[in-house]
């Protein structure tokens, strides 16, 4: 136990930056921990900012859903850039060219800017466009379009959070990247009961007070990451010489990156079609489904954490021309994933009614999240492996594949299977949970299968 505390402090003070040698254990552990606990942080936001918004009202949680699944496309961007900051940055590490790991986070930081700004206007003034378009009722526009037109302005944060957290992870600087996220949702956290309910001075702004916590928290954790780059606290340091604009690398990380938006886009895309769907069920199957999966993402994002050690542990291994040691890694993180999903498994399946009850008493929505939770979670045995695989494919740099097997599982596979089983074959909202299901296991069976091949240890980043 004390070998074990020991090594927990040392994950947690990320000391380590190299992880080509050694105890591969030992390596998913230093880059697991932070990562699953910034993770965790990330997914606990999520539960206590809809538990005080679902306080409001039905339409408030139902404005944060179709806002969401809107703004998953946002998401698709920045993690389509993490994505590609993680391969090239940890490559560069890993052939310990850490100038030019450096040289490549600038770009990161300046095509981040400039997305969001082109973004966050277009949200900003396509606010209540967005919410109609999503099947929002005139009292939820009335109501949320504050809300939607504050997240897409904070739409700079929300990248860098995303791709700057990608390049400290890339150069193995997990523990970086755990304080930025820890500092951005804990400061949304104190805030948001603040902003949504008031308090002296401060007045009560409903759901958009949600965005104003959230846009506070995102800037401040940008702010530390971006003090950390410049002072140079990790493996890798962005010089203000380095903050120009250098197409060559601008290309090669676009191209990078185009797979893994792509990818991603893939994924969230079918996720807004997926809540059209449920939306003419009514607001409070919406609400049900919002409060379901904000509780599925307090589960799948700590397994991220092991998936994203994978991706780190790839492109590092790789660029020390270690492929087997990168495989080995991948296979051993996604057994770990697996054991940990299968208990959180058999805990939604038994307590389902009292975790959704506790954000919300309304019997359909409570109803509705309960079967949600339950059926999807027969999925979590896939999903373990297939999110692992699935982001050392692109630790890899290889982000073509998981793009090919998100159109086909997601696009030809999901979205058909759950308008079939909601509308034609009448099995209502159950029939999206199932088709989400289906399609995220075959997406596992077929990363198992291609992973093995093993084309991805001859990518070039």
């Amino acid at each position: 136990m004390r070998k074990f505390f020991d090594l927990f402090l040392q994950a947690l003070k990320g000391e380590e930056h190299e992880y080509t040698s050694g105890s591969i254990n030992r390596a998913i552990f230093l880059l697991s921990v932070p990562m699953i606990l910034e993770m965790v942080m990330e997914s606990l936001f999520a539960v206590v900012d809809i538990f005080f918004v679902s306080k409001v009202n039905t339409d408030a949680v139902a404005t944060v859903g179709l806002t969401e699944s809107v703004l998953t496309l946002v998401y698709s961007v920045a993690i389509g850039l993490s994505t590609a900051a993680t391969a090239i940055v940890s490559r560069r590490v890993g052939e310990k060219r850490f100038s030019e790991a450096g040289h490549a986070a600038a770009q990161v930081i300046l095509v981040s800017i400039v997305l969001g700004v082109v973004i966050g206007v277009s949200g900003f003034f396509g606010a209540e466009s967005i919410l109609r378009a999503m099947g929002g009722s005139e009292n939820l526009i009335q109501s949320g379009t504050d809300f939607t037109r504050i997240i897409f302005a904070s739409s700079p944060a929300i990248i860098l959070l995303y791709t700057l957290s990608g390049v400290l992870r890339g150069g193995g600087d997990a523990a970086l990247a755990m304080r930025s996220l820890w500092i951005a949702n804990g400061v949304n956290m104190l805030l948001c009961p603040l902003f949504i309910f008031g308090w002296g001075p401060i007045p009560a702004f409903g759901v958009a007070g949600s965005a104003m916590a959230t846009t506070v928290g995102r800037t401040l954790g940008v702010a530390y990451q971006l003090y950390s780059l410049t002072k140079g606290q990790g493996a890798v340091q962005v010089l203000a010489s380095q903050l120009k604009a250098n197409l060559a690398i601008i290309h090669n990380l676009i191209s990078v990156a185009a797979g893994g938006t792509g990818q991603f886009l893939i994924a969230s895309a079918s996720w807004v079609f997926l809540t059209r769907i449920l939306s003419d069920f009514g607001p409070q199957i919406v609400a049900g489904y919002t409060i379901a999966i904000r509780v599925i993402v307090f589960t799948i994002l700590p397994s991220w954490g092991m998936a994203n050690a994978a991706a780190t542990l790839v492109g590092q291994n790789l660029g020390a021309n270690q492929p087997q040691r990168a495989e080995t890694s991948v296979w051993r993180a996604a057994f770990f994933n697996f054991v940990f999903l299968s208990i959180i498994a058999v805990v939604f399946f038994v307590f389902s009614a009292d975790i959704v009850g506790w954000f919300n008493n309304d019997p359909t929505t409570v109803a509705t999240g309960v079967n949600c939770l339950r059926i999807i979670c027969f999925g979590y045995l896939f999903f373990a492996y297939g999110m692992v695989i699935s982001q050392s494919f692109n630790g890899a740099g290889d982000t073509l594949t998981p793009t090919l097997m998100n159109l086909v599982c997601f696009w030809a596979v999901e979205i058909p299977l759950a308008y079939l089983l909601a509308k034609h074959l009448q099995m209502g909202p159950n029939g999206v949970y199932i088709s989400v299901a289906f399609s995220e296991s075959l997406l596992a069976i077929v990363g198992i299968l291609l992973f093995r091949r093993g084309k991805w240890k001859t990518m070039k980043v």
